[in-house]
């Protein structure tokens, strides 16, 4: 009797310690994960640091005047509104267009639909830089050089965009469509009032997505805005790095500023992030 109390004492023992081991390792994940992002924020309100001396945690005299000095040197404030603007105005449009071609690939037969989507798919494979040439020349013959709307148009189509609502829109049971043409309907009605209040996750996801990929977005606003009052975060956060030296706690204030938006949307964000990557199935 007590041999088989004793064995079943340390069988129940073992899933406490694989918990425990696992508890453990993800704890010391997160560390690793979340220093870089303590060690940005104590950087900025630490006045004349740098990355050369062994990083702390605890800073010795902590300031603001690091973003003080930030909004001095650069006009972050229309910087901030830059970047807001393009993001949110690109993220809008991307959905629009890629849950109208969604719906297309998912819920209109038409011949070639399996090979045009196939190749749509292909172009995710083209690194933005070999666009860049034939982009510019195409802005420049539409006079959008140095304007919004030449740094918005190049992203307003997302070939992941279409993919993840697709994938998410053939999920949504075709008997609803039937039913809906019953009684009526057309293929905006069933787009508008059936398909799309069912692919909110997969909707929400993508807004994130490509609200990410725009704000962080460089080599394109560098290259077609040239007023600095135009500029976005990453190329005026770039105007902050010196030749010879930097200031890294500025820089970082920056940095601090620029992660605020994002974070928040990721919060806001995270639930439908999880039911969008598990309702189409993407790993």
């Amino acid at each position: 009797m007590t041999d088989t109390r004793t064995s079943r004492g340390a069988v129940s023992r073992r899933p406490s310690v694989r918990r425990g081991l696992l508890y453990a390792v993800l704890i010391v994940g997160a560390l690793i994960m979340v220093f870089p992002f303590v060690w940005t924020i104590v950087t900025s309100i630490t006045p004349g640091a740098s990355l050369t001396t062994t990083p702390t945690l605890i800073p010795d005299n902590p300031s603001l005047a690091p973003y003080l000095e930030l909004f001095d040197r650069v006009p972050f404030g229309q910087v901030i509104v830059n970047s807001l603007l393009i993001a949110v105005v690109s993220t809008v449009l991307q959905l629009v267009t890629s849950a109208m071609a969604a719906y297309v690939f998912s819920r209109m037969p038409f011949p070639g639909r399996g090979a045009i989507f196939v190749l749509y798919l292909a172009t995710m494979m083209i690194p933005f830089q070999v666009l860049i040439v034939p982009l510019f020349a195409e802005m420049k013959a539409l006079g959008l050089i140095n304007t919004y709307l030449g740094a918005i148009l190049p992203t307003i189509a997302s070939a992941f965009g279409v993919f993840l609502l697709r994938q998410a829109m053939n999920t949504v049971p075709r008997d609803l469509d039937q039913a809906a043409t019953l009684d009526g309907a057309g293929h905006f009605r069933v787009f508008f009032q059936i398909v799309l209040p069912l692919v909110r996750p997969a909707l929400a996801t993508l807004a994130v997505f490509a609200f990410l990929n725009t704000w962080n977005s460089f080599l394109w606003p560098l290259i077609i805005l040239r007023d600095p009052l135009m500029q976005t975060l990453p190329v005026a956060l770039s105007s902050l790095q010196g030749q010879y030296s930097t200031e890294w706690d500025v820089l970082m204030a920056g940095s601090v500023i620029s992660i605020i938006p994002m974070f928040a949307l990721y919060v806001f964000a995270q639930k439908y992030i999880v039911q969008g990557v598990a309702g189409t199935g993407l790993k």
